[in-house]
């Protein structure tokens, strides 16, 4: 019996990335200390000293604080933590909603003995989630810096084909499970597409896209992430009491558009999605009466990639508007 060729080739995809994946997990220990939080663990990235300590909140589906550790430990401490189910961290039973991660990350930082005060940074969807946090405990935020942070109150009015175009990623995230078990997401790493979808991951070392692309590989983590988009109405309805946040030092980035146009992305309303920033960022300077923006003038959506240096810049200016 003859098997047919695609057949073939998803098997020695599947294998390969199970053998990959053995090796790596075999060779490569997690560069930080994994924490238990009662039947789960997350894995919390710590580098070096000063105070207050940056505490880094990821965006949806990313790590993005691999990528400026090094730099950012320059400045001050720096903590690092891979939400549950990514990175090197368990996935968690409970809903993955920005009031569950709150209380992840506050139960976290204390059984690390990661003392307050924090300067806490949020990419993306990150943004809800210090801000959650910062209204939960303002006694331990020294400040906060937004990285093209989202604002609830556009996100839950968002327009038709806007919504549509969540449902798109979301059934994108759900393939994606299936392409990682398959070894495809792997596949398309290791030739290098990655750097050819986004050129400007050529500009961080090797070894760290390897930290980061190795999230991508397993099936947990693009689970995580449909989670995540998932419960992202509950989300923001979740962080609308975190609407006022008195006097405290915030620096929001703006990026100059939500993705730069391309060939492959023509079908994404780029106009539509940058006005709708554009509301976001205008309500996000209402949240503190010290708070200042900065315009992130060459990057998409994806900052930490495309102006890594500017967000070094708004650490800076969350120290000297404290101080």
């Amino acid at each position: 019996m003859r098997i047919p060729l695609n057949w073939l080739f998803l098997f020695t995809t599947t294998i390969y990335h199970i053998i990959i994946t053995w090796i790596e997990n075999r060779r490569y220990q997690p560069p930080g200390q994994m924490i238990n939080l009662d039947g789960y663990q997350l894995h919390l990235y710590s580098k070096g000293e000063g105070n207050p300590t940056v505490v880094i909140e990821h965006s949806l589906g990313g790590i993005d604080g691999y990528f400026l550790i090094e730099e950012i430990a320059k400045i001050t401490r720096v903590c690092i933590y891979d939400r549950a189910g990514y990175g090197w961290s368990q996935m968690s039973p409970k809903p993955r909603c920005s009031s569950e991660i709150v209380k992840e990350l506050d139960t976290l930082l204390y059984r690390a003995g990661i003392e307050p005060p924090y300067l806490l940074v949020g990419n993306s969807f990150g943004s809800y989630n210090v801000r959650l946090y910062a209204h939960h405990f303002p006694e331990k935020v020294f400040g906060i810096v937004l990285t093209d942070g989202l604002h609830e109150e556009a996100m839950l009015k968002m327009p038709l084909r806007l919504k549509a175009l969540t449902l798109f990623f979301s059934s994108g995230f759900a393939m994606s499970i299936l392409g990682s078990i398959l070894g495809l997401v792997r596949l398309l790493g290791t030739v290098g597409i990655f750097e050819v979808i986004k050129r400007e991951l050529a500009q961080f070392p090797p070894e760290t896209r390897r930290m980061v692309k190795r999230s991508f590989y397993r099936p947990q983590h693009w689970l995580t992430m449909w989670r995540e988009i998932w419960n992202l109405e509950a989300s923001g309805r979740q962080v609308i009491q975190a609407d006022n946040l008195g006097d405290i030092p915030l620096v929001s980035i703006k990026a100059r558009t939500f993705l730069n146009p391309t060939i492959g992305n023509l079908y994404i309303p780029i106009k539509a999605a940058d006005k709708l920033l554009e509301k976001m960022h205008t309500e996000l300077l209402k949240l503190s009466t010290n708070c200042r923006q900065l315009l992130a003038s060459r990057s998409s959506h994806f900052v930490w990639i495309d102006e890594p240096e500017i967000i070094l810049n708004a650490i800076q200016e969350v120290l000297q508007m404290q101080g």
